[in-house]
């Protein structure tokens, strides 16, 4: 656990150094565009100046692209490392174009682009994925807090008939299918509202409302499973 919290304290570590040292590359670049150069360019040097731009403001905006789960370090780690390569590629491309300034734009403009593109492709894979383990992620964290909440409950119920009949929704809920789909949300949340409703009725020493609500839980579980198998 140690080692793994010293793990996380570097990773956050470098890409803040990482990012400054980008932005620092940045102003000594636009210094040295408008100060040594002016504004007169050709079209190539300003589409040059314009992808440049565009490969940083790609970095700036990683965090709002990054799925809030977990792994969220991970994400980041992989995302902005796709996108500071990308900009310190295209700064090494968009320069060579604005030192030789060739004439047209049409040269300038297509590798670039394509660059630009290659980078899309990437980031948005790397996305994608992301993207489905923060799904895979959540859907375990319901299956096992649901889990762990009403096993907690079994140690305050005392009658054998209601004991029973939350231990068989335990059994359901723990042997359920962790992965999930998007139109099973109101489903998942009625568990967890019904294994809250059964919370209380255990404080209370309802048996009766115990035995109804764990019987009411076991029939939500089985239709949420049901439902899961129909988008498989």
């Amino acid at each position: 656990m140690e080692r793994e919290k010293t793990l996380r304290i570097i990773l956050k570590s470098i890409f803040p150094i990482v990012f400054n040292t980008a932005f620092f590359v940045l102003v000594v670049f636009n210094t040295s565009f408008f100060v040594l150069g002016g504004t007169e360019h050709k079209a190539s040097v300003w589409i040059s100046y314009g992808f440049i731009h565009f490969a940083y403001v790609m970095v700036l905006l990683m965090p709002k692209l990054v799925p809030s789960s977990k792994s969220k370090a991970l994400f980041e780690a992989s995302s902005y490392s796709i996108s500071l390569a990308y900009f310190f590629v295209e700064l090494v491309v968009g320069s060579l174009f604005i030192v030789i300034a060739p004439e047209g734009y049409t040269t300038a403009f297509l590798v670039q682009f394509c660059l630009a593109g290659v980078y899309g492709a990437v980031l948005t894979i790397y996305m994608l994925a992301n993207e489905w383990t923060a799904k895979a992620e959540k859907a375990n964290a319901f299956i096992k807090d649901a889990s762990v909440k009403l096993k907690g409950l079994l140690a305050g119920i005392n009658d054998p008939e209601a004991r029973k009949k939350v231990e068989r929704a335990y059994d359901t809920l723990y042997s359920s299918p962790v992965k999930s789909h998007p139109d099973l949300r109101d489903a998942e949340s009625g568990i967890l509202q019904s294994i809250r409703d059964l919370e209380t009725a255990v404080t209370a020493g309802h048996t009766d409302d115990i035995i109804a609500l764990a019987g009411s839980l076991e029939s939500a579980i089985a239709d949420r499973n049901r439902r899961l198998g129909a988008y498989n």
